[in-house]
């Protein structure tokens, strides 16, 4: 199969996924390295495919009607501990966790999609974390991170910015 191909199947494959395909399932899939799928995801992109890379694997991220869905950045911060707390807190309001940001000073803007909506998401990538002994983005930055949140409603927007507020960890 050569190249333009996969990357249509890979894109039929996607919008049908009830859950992200991981780059090494495509590559078996596909009968090719994890490296050429890296480049076809990239490809992909590149002609403005909305393709998230999450640490579950790739989906095809649906953006809603114009206007149907709020979104808004916020500036938080808040200890390795508090993590769940701060994800839980944005879900149980009804936002959708899409992805965290880190303003590194040398290395720059750092931005990982995280697309989480649910408690189940939040676990998820806390017991991952947790599970691999790894850090999280914002141990780069003093705890200061981003999340660009998206929502039903601007109300929904201000009641989570509101309990992350109460919580102490929104930054001003």
């Amino acid at each position: 199969m050569d190249g333009d191909s996969r990357r249509k199947e890979m894109i039929e494959m996607m919008k049908q996924a009830e859950k992200p395909l991981s780059g090494t399932a495509l590559a078996a899939r596909f009968g090719v390295s994890r490296q050429v799928i890296v480049q076809d995801i990239a490809l992909l992109r590149a002609v403005n495919k909305n393709i998230l890379s999450t640490n579950k694997g790739y989906i095809l991220y649906e953006q809603h009607a114009e206007g149907s869905r709020k979104k808004k950045t916020v500036k938080v911060r808040h200890k390795d501990s508090e993590i769940r707390d701060e994800l839980y807190t944005i879900v149980d309001c009804g936002g959708k966790v899409l992805d965290v940001v880190v303003e590194h000073p040398i290395y720059g803007q750092i931005m990982v999609d995280l697309l989480m909506d649910s408690r189940m998401d939040v676990d998820d990538f806390v017991e991952q974390v947790e599970r691999n002994g790894t850090r999280p983005l914002n141990n780069l930055t003093d705890g200061i991170h981003y999340h660009t949140i998206e929502a039903e409603s601007e109300r929904n927007l201000c009641t989570i910015e509101q309990k992350l507020r109460e919580k102490g960890y929104l930054c001003n």
